[in-house]
């Protein structure tokens, strides 16, 4: 409880004292007026103060103003029949302010996952001068500089590890509690907290650029995107307080006019009418609904992030509730994207040569395949003997080493040039290599599944996903095998990066604009797919920039069963709006009625009002956690 809640609570101990007391003292009179007005101040000045700004600045038709004008009502009321009788105008600010309190509370439990998150901004940076750490400011570090990391601090900037090794603690970005171990020459991201040994690191990126300057980013800039709902409540808001204050003008005036003419201007019970316009006043009052829808959406996207699952903005969280599609790209989502070398099979030429020139083709590609190619050649490439490297998106690429013409890539690369490569069996990725436009023979890579996809893909159908796809870049045969294993219901093989964005476009036209489709993709090369798709999903993407910039939604690790957990909290964050929406409005429209009727009185109103608001919000926090 911070400062301001708890002057809060303060005054209303004190109010809730004060009016037990004035009850049992018998003050009448003006003294009694004095004493309760005092009171009012007590529990109710900056409700006064933010109404006074409010006409100031022409914004009338608030809760506030609602408030403001309902008690000094009743206030004016009790002075006019000489009654006394202040209790109600004070308990309904009493009320009202104990059902702020409880709201405040709800917000401030439900920022907590977000402030646990900020808490991973690091403070300083240690740069070694003269055999001595140096405490610097993020900001000021350069790229390629090296900064000194100790046991138990924060990783302030994304770099590699030139000295040391030691274990990550990564909870805090990925929700993941297993420590991470890391040495020499691994990458390291900022955010994360160095928990054993010392390390050494070369900075690659800008304190600004680094991840978690880019995650926090993202956080603070989720509630800038407002979601239909949000966006329905306020436009109701602005719509429905103008029309109940007139309602309650006309329920205070029009009752008494028919009244005077019917009976020759000898009525006189004009109060009891400003009574049920003040009960009504009180009544229509929509906190509960303009403060627990956006409430709810925060706590689902609080709690989404405390299981790593980042959400750019409750539009998308409302859009992932709607989702009935999910399409995952193949490498680095569903299977390891850790290829090794399986297979070598070469036509006319040894294995050695055949592995060489693959490898030096490919020696500076960041394709994992070429990756996987040069760990199995095993040596350092001479680069001096590859010319005019020419990477064809797609497909593979092109060299000259030693004077020789090298292709190496799928049987598309293949039968550009001419060649009719042999059909495989294979369930991985096969590597074609044409030596001078004649075919040389193939090297076949496998990539594994993860072990979490299978489970992943019977998660998602168990909440409520009509239909799995896979698009892919590799072969029928392997698309293939990998859909039977997982249990997707539809795949498509052989897709460059442009056919996948296509084939999302057909996909999605096919089914009804309603019905929401997902992309999950490792967000390094599916950018375009991620960014066409109803909910793009970057997975595993810590530290990439496209990932952040293309998704919607970006989980923080690489298992692919967090999305179906994000689909669940989207699932659970809507539902919960929905439910305050009904609850609210039924509950407003029958008090309303019930005020007008006269058989509501004030007592009732305020349960209308504050007791509504504090089951709503207290409804809203559930959304902070998801089983």
């Amino acid at each position: 409880m911070n400062k301001k809640q708890k002057k809060v609570l303060i005054r209303i101990i004190i109010s809730a004292a004060f009016l037990v007391v004035l009850n049992f003292i018998p003050v009448t009179g003006i003294p009694r007026f004095i004493c309760y007005a005092a009171d009012y101040v007590i529990i109710g000045y900056d409700i006064l103060i933010k109404t006074g700004k409010g006409l100031l600045n022409r914004r009338l038709f608030d809760e506030n103003f609602l408030m403001t004008v309902a008690t000094l009502g009743a206030f004016a009321l009790a002075i006019w029949e000489k009654s006394g009788e202040y209790n109600e105008a004070i308990a309904v600010m009493l009320f009202y302010q104990i059902g702020e309190f409880f709201q405040s509370l709800a917000v401030r439990k439900s920022r907590k996952n977000i402030s646990e998150l900020m808490n991973i901004r690091p403070d300083h940076a240690n740069i070694e001068t003269d055999g001595k750490l140096e405490k610097v400011d993020p900001e000021t570090v350069q790229t390629g500089s090296i900064i000194v990391i100790l046991p138990g601090e924060k990783v302030p900037i994304d770099g590699i590890i030139t000295e040391g090794s030691s274990t990550l603690n990564t909870s805090a970005l990925t929700g993941e509690s297993l420590p991470r171990d890391v040495g020499e020459g691994d990458e390291i991201i900022s955010g994360c907290i160095n928990m054993t040994g010392l390390l050494k690191v070369r900075t690659t990126k800008l304190f600004g650029e680094s991840t978690v300057s880019r995650i926090l980013e993202l956080v603070e800039s989720s509630a800038m995107r407002k979601s239909r709902s949000e966006n329905f409540i306020s436009r109701f808001a602005k719509i429905y307080t103008p029309a109940v204050c007139g309602g309650a003008l006309v329920l205070a005036v029009l009752p008494v006019i028919i009244n005077l003419i019917m009976s020759g201007g000898a009525y006189s019970n004009w109060n009891i009418w400003v009574y049920r316009a003040l009960t009504f006043l009180v009544v229509s009052c929509p906190c509960a609904l303009v403060i627990s829808i956006p409430l709810a959406f925060f706590a689902g996207i609080g709690g989404a992030s405390r299981e790593g699952i980042l959400v750019k903005g409750s539009i998308f969280l409302e859009s992932l509730a709607k989702t009935r599609y999910v399409a995952f790209d193949k490498t680095g989502t569903l299977t390891q994207g850790v290829f090794e070398v399986t297979g070598i099979y070469p036509q006319d030429i040894t294995e050695e040569e055949l592995l060489e020139y693959a490898a030096l083709a490919e020696c500076s590609s960041v394709h994992p395949i070429g990756k996987s190619l040069l760990k199995a050649y095993g040596r350092e490439p001479d680069r001096d003997r590859i010319r005019n490297i020419e990477e064809i998106s797609g497909h593979g690429v092109r060299a000259d080493i030693d004077g020789t013409s090298i292709a190496a890539g799928n049987k598309k690369l293949m039968e550009s040039l001419g060649i009719t490569p042999p059909e495989t069996d294979s369930t991985g990725s096969v590597v074609h290599v044409a030596v001078n436009g004649r075919y040389a023979g193939y090297i076949f890579i496998s990539d594994k599944e993860k072990p979490s996809s299978a489970e992943a893909i019977r998660d998602l159908k168990a909440c409520g996903i009509s239909g799995t796809i896979m698009l892919t870049g590799d072969s029928e045969s392997a698309a293939a095998h990998v859909a039977a294993s997982l249990g997707i219901d539809e795949y498509h093989s052989g897709l460059l990066p442009a056919d996948k964005v296509r084939e999302l476009d057909r996909i999605m036209d096919a089914r009804p604009p309603e019905e929401k489709l997902a992309f999950v993709g490792d967000g390094i090369n599916d950018a375009p797919v991620l960014t066409r798709a109803d909910i793009g999903i970057a997975m595993g993407a810590l530290g990439s920039d496209a990932a952040i910039e293309a998704a919607d939604i970006v989980l923080m690790d690489d298992d692919p069963r967090n999305v179906a957990k994000a689909i669940r909290i989207s699932k659970k964050a809507i539902g919960i709006v929905y439910q305050n929406i009904i609850f609210s409005l039924a509950v407003k429209f029958a008090c309303l009625i019930l005020s007008a009727l006269g058989i509501a009185n004030m007592w009732a109103a305020i349960f209308a009002d504050v007791g509504v608001m504090v089951i709503a919000v207290l409804n809203s926090i559930r959304a902070l956690r998801t089983r």
